[in-house]
């Protein structure tokens, strides 16, 4: 597949068939990660792999048990979050996959090192279209950042948990969501 096409049929998918997803298939998108442009090439990726069913429910439901725990108030904001929450678990409940990226832990290169995560990810998930497989970017695991990293006992020193992202056989055909307009969003300075 083309690199434009594989951009365009980029889809963030919430629905995973029970299909089993092949090592090789998972490597060659950690590989598509591992060689995306990172700030000063400090490429601050780390990745962790999981593919057991039972531990992929656990982790969903530390973030729930977790965020429910955060702020018992009722507020309109802290309920949107843990709506948000409760339905990215039961997307990552269905995953066959689930991988975890690490990310340097470094103030002086919080943002460079964030902005190299992004451009891992996104060859991640292109990578994943690319091979016909699906993805869905995580940021709700920041709820249970620390859970998930001693429930997983991965001590990677000087790393901290960044995103998760799952990975399987689409269930769905979502249709894109609307973009913003080329001519809205840039201007050109001669």
């Amino acid at each position: 597949m083309e690199t434009i096409r594989a951009i365009k049929n980029r889809r963030s998918i919430r629905k995973f068939k029970d299909d089993d997803i092949y090592k090789e298939q998972i490597n060659k998108i950690l590989d598509c990660g591992r060689l995306a442009p990172s700030a000063k090439n400090r490429q601050p990726c780390f990745f962790v792999v999981l593919t057991n069913k039972n531990k992929i429910n656990d982790i969903a439901d530390l973030m729930i048990l977790n965020h429910s725990k955060e702020d018992d108030s009722y507020s309109e904001n802290v309920l949107k979050s843990f709506n948000s929450v409760l339905a990215t678990a039961n997307v990552i409940k269905m995953a066959p996959v689930l991988i975890f990226i690490y990310q340097k832990d470094d103030e002086n290169w919080t943002v460079g090192d964030t902005l190299s995560i992004g451009a891992c990810i996104e060859n991640m998930c292109l990578c994943a279209c690319d091979l016909g497989l699906g993805s869905l970017w995580i940021r709700d695991i920041v709820y249970a950042q620390k859970e998930i990293m001693d429930y997983l006992k991965i001590g990677k020193e000087g790393y901290k948990l960044n995103s998760a992202l799952c990975i399987g056989v689409t269930d769905e055909s979502p249709i894109a969501r609307s973009k913003n307009e080329l001519n809205d969003i840039s201007i050109w300075i001669n």
